[in-house]
């Protein structure tokens, strides 16, 4: 399997995940997202994918300093319905991190290990989203903005092509690389610029 070489060097999210410890699934319920993980299960890498997985991976960071991040003991809000513009999207890319899920995920052994009912959406927050710990109440809130990472100029004619069905294959390639860089640049050299954490 080929992709964009960036996909290595974005930052890995270490979690542990009690349930999968108590299932026997990851030893001692470590377990490791990558970028690429997360690539694989949307079926792309785009600013939104990426920014959704810098969101988390910078939340987490704020909310649990120098320890490790616990799975299904976060709370994550959106100010958008889940129908709206990319919201969706973002819920599945922080729902394979965090586990956290709004009524269709694991109802739990025992009333415990339950990952249902921790995503909300059409919550009364201003940031893109707000990240909360289950166990202490500590609550962050993120704001992705990658608007400052321009696209190359010659993207907009090149998607235009391809759109019409005129673009070569090469351009068709073209846009693709052209399109990564852009991502790489959000995701790798820029993360600090285009996202924002609030501790509250």
């Amino acid at each position: 399997m080929q992709y964009p070489k960036f996909f290595d060097e974005v930052a890995s999210i270490e979690m542990i995940d009690p349930l999968s410890n108590v299932l026997g699934t990851f030893t001692d319920g470590k377990v490791t997202f990558t970028y690429l993980d997360i690539v694989k299960a949307a079926g792309h890498s785009c600013p939104t994918v990426g920014g959704a997985y810098i969101m988390t991976y910078k939340a987490l960071q704020a909310l649990y300093k120098d320890e490790i991040p616990m799975r299904g003991m976060i709370e994550v809000s959106f100010k958008e319905s889940l129908q709206e513009g990319v919201a969706g999207v973002i819920g599945n890319v922080v729902t394979h991190i965090t586990g956290a899920t709004d009524k269709s995920g694991f109802k739990g052994l025992n009333n415990k290990f339950a990952r249902h009912s921790l995503m909300n959406f059409d919550a009364q927050i201003s940031s893109s989203a707000r990240f909360k710990r289950v166990d202490t109440g500590k609550s962050v809130d993120v704001f992705y903005d990658p608007s400052s990472v321009k696209a190359d100029e010659k993207m907009q004619p090149l998607m235009q092509s391809m759109l019409q069905g005129k673009a070569t294959k090469d351009e068709i390639k073209e846009f693709g690389t052209l399109w990564q860089e852009r991502v790489k640049k959000i995701v790798v050299d820029c993360i600090d610029q285009v996202v924002q954490v609030v501790e509250l």
